[in-house]
């Protein structure tokens, strides 16, 4: 079985995270940002040092120069003073001209540099060390199958001795190794499983999203159909309505077709109903009309009464359930068209509803992006204000900037002169500066980065 070595051959070498590594170089870039910030701003609060003590040395030269044209001997002291202010604006000088936008570019040109030799030495530092961590795990892998040869060869040696002595303990002992081995398969296969079961669960979510945006998508569309839908389900009732009282008056005037006809038909058959008992009766009278006394003229009237009297009760039967259907069918008709009415009133109701709640949702979005729309001109405009006020004021610092230069150096045929010494100094600053690169060590290649853009930029 494989046994990892206790002491690595790398020695002390340490081993980061991908992780922390980041962690380190993101953290060192924020330092190198607060640092350049700190540096920067002890630098301008000592130019404005240098600078009072500029003028005021610059006042006391002048005042040393006029002294001087009024008395030509000078003494010792005064030379001194001479020269130590003389060195003093030769310093003063040079850290003026450090401010100076050119220098500065190059600073930052030279400091990026520097930052991306320190960067790439880390990340070259980075591969020597994945390659040495490749090297090791080499190194580890045949080890640890060398090891695996021998644990085999074990195995088999404690089979062979298991077979022959059949020892509990080394069979104890197999067991938990086996069972050590399987527990960190399983290990291995339940970290698989919750891998998965993430990306499972991502994949998902992205699902869930997409289909709440289609869900929404398609409620709208759903809406506006509805819409179409109520307007031509409102033509379409109207539409039925028309018909369903047409057909009803239609129905109505075969209904009393219909019940004339049945009520001439049912006077017909009543008629010769009673045209066959007269007939009957008129036979009875002639067959019994020698032995016909009071009591059968009795009888026949009665039977006579009788007969009318079912004749009326049956007509009256007839007429009653005629009026009764005639009601029922007035009555289905009206509540059909109560029902219908009752729908086409709640189709609308619905209808207007739903239009009202469209409305106002889409009232509702165009007031959002009506109002963000106009937070979005406010913004743009408040951004248009203060570039306008910081190019104000870059504007007037530029030409305060020219005022001061121009009162303090006085005469205009001395500019040029001036410009001319600048360029010279900012020339030799710039030499010096990129010759200081190579002196420090820095790589011949970031030398040469530097060099081009400052030429492409017009520095040198």
């Amino acid at each position: 079985y494989a046994r990892i070595p206790l002491n690595s051959p790398l020695g002390k070498s340490v081993f980061l995270p991908s992780a922390k590594y980041k962690r380190i170089i993101l953290a060192s870039q924020a330092n190198l940002k607060e640092e350049r910030e700190a540096f920067h701003q002890a630098y301008q609060r000592k130019e404005e040092e240098e600078t009072v003590g500029f003028m005021e040395r610059k006042q006391q030269i002048q005042a040393a120069d006029l002294s001087r044209k009024n008395n030509k001997a000078l003494t010792e002291l005064e030379q001194e003073a001479r020269k130590r202010s003389q060195s003093l604006l030769e310093q003063s000088n040079a850290l003026r001209m450090e401010q100076e936008e050119e220098i500065k570019r190059l600073n930052t040109l030279i400091l990026n540099a520097q930052c991306q030799a320190t960067i790439n030495a880390q990340l070259e530092e980075k591969k020597q060390i994945q390659a040495e961590m490749e090297e090791e795990e080499r190194r580890l892998d045949a080890v640890m199958e060398a090891k695996r040869q021998k644990g085999l060869e074990t195995e088999r040696k404690i089979d062979e001795l298991r077979k022959q002595h059949r020892n509990e303990g080394r069979a104890q002992l197999l067991e938990q190794i086996q069972k050590h081995l399987e527990e960190k398969e399983n290990e291995r296969k339940m970290r698989e499983q919750e891998k998965q079961q993430i990306k499972e669960n991502q994949k998902k979510m992205e699902k869930d999203d997409l289909k709440a945006k289609e869900k929404n998508r398609m409620e709208q569309q759903r809406m506006q159909e509805e819409i179409m839908r109520i307007n031509a389900e409102t033509l379409r009732v109207k539409e039925q309505r028309m018909k369903e009282e047409k057909l009803a008056d239609i129905k109505a005037m075969e209904y009393i077709k219909k019940k004339q006809a049945r009520d001439a038909e049912r006077e017909a058959e009543q008629k010769r109903i009673r045209k066959e008992k007269e007939m009957e009766i008129a036979k009875l009278r002639a067959q019994q009309e020698k032995d016909r006394n009071y009591k059968a003229e009795q009888d026949e009237l009665c039977a006579h009464r009788h007969q009318e009297e079912l004749q009326k009760k049956w007509r009256e039967k007839n007429r009653e359930q005629a009026v009764r259907k005639a009601q029922q069918e007035a009555m289905l008709g009206a509540a059909r068209l109560e029902q219908v009415h009752s729908k086409q009133h709640y189709q609308t109701v619905q209808a207007t509803i739903k239009k009202e709640e469209f409305d106002r949702m889409l009232k509702a979005q165009k007031e959002a992006e009506a109002k963000e729309k106009e937070q979005q001109e406010r913004q743009r405009q408040k951004v248009l204000r203060h570039a306008e006020a910081v190019r104000q004021q870059v504007n007037e610092r530029k030409k305060l900037a020219k005022a001061e230069h121009r009162e303090g150096f006085g005469e205009a045929d001395k500019l040029l002169e001036e410009a001319q010494q600048r360029q010279m100094r900012l020339n030799e600053i710039k030499e010096k500066k990129l010759k200081e690169l190579r002196v420090i060590g820095l790589g011949e290649k970031y030398c040469c980065e530097v060099e081009r853009k400052a030429q492409r930029t017009h520095f040198v």
